[in-house]
């Protein structure tokens, strides 16, 4: 599949920018069992010791923190489902992305800064400070055009990479539901 240059990227802003900023909708769920394994799932399960039921978080560990232990804060990888579909082109390749939740919904810092609360299905999820950059299997996926427009000034503003989250409230979770702003 070709990928999409910086100008037919930025042509989709747009659209991103029109992103529903206090009711999203979780458009697709991503099991990542093994590294490089991807399932799609129209149900799961989210839990604060292990975040997303299945998925290999735990286990796999994080570069970020100085054991290698997974980083708590970097539980949930969470995309924009309108950036998913621009950079992949097709449905089926959203999920390369590596995220596990992608959801029609400014994720940008000035929407959703961290210590904002989701609800998402019966559980409730929290964004987090650290950023969530592409990375040299997002360049090989999408390209390294993807990888500049997503990590750019208007990108980064947007955060089109996406974000990271946790749990708070274990629940379950399917396609279709609403991801709602927490108030009070």
């Amino acid at each position: 599949m070709k990928h999409l240059s910086q100008e037919e990227l930025a042509a989709g802003l747009d659209k991103i920018r029109a992103s529903p900023q206090d009711k999203g909708v979780l458009k697709l769920i991503v099991r990542r069992p093994e590294t490089e394994q991807r399932e799609t799932l129209n149900r799961g399960r989210l839990d604060p010791a292990c975040g997303l039921q299945g998925d290999n978080w735990l286990s796999r560990g994080s570069r970020a923190t100085p054991d290698g232990r997974a980083h708590p804060e970097m539980q949930l990888n969470i995309m924009n489902s309108r950036v998913a579909a621009l950079v992949a082109q097709d449905p089926n390749r959203w999920a390369l992305a590596g995220d596990q939740l992608y959801i029609d919904m400014d994720l940008s810092p000035e929407n959703l800064p961290p210590g904002t609360r989701l609800s998402i299905g019966s559980a409730i999820i929290e964004v987090t400070s650290p950023p969530h950059t592409g990375c040299k299997k997002f360049v090989a996926r999408f390209g390294l055009d993807a990888m500049m427009f997503v990590n750019s000034g208007v990108g980064k503003k947007l955060n089109l990479r996406g974000i990271n989250a946790k749990v708070i409230q274990a629940g379950d979770i399917q396609t279709n539901d609403i991801a709602e702003k927490v108030t009070g």
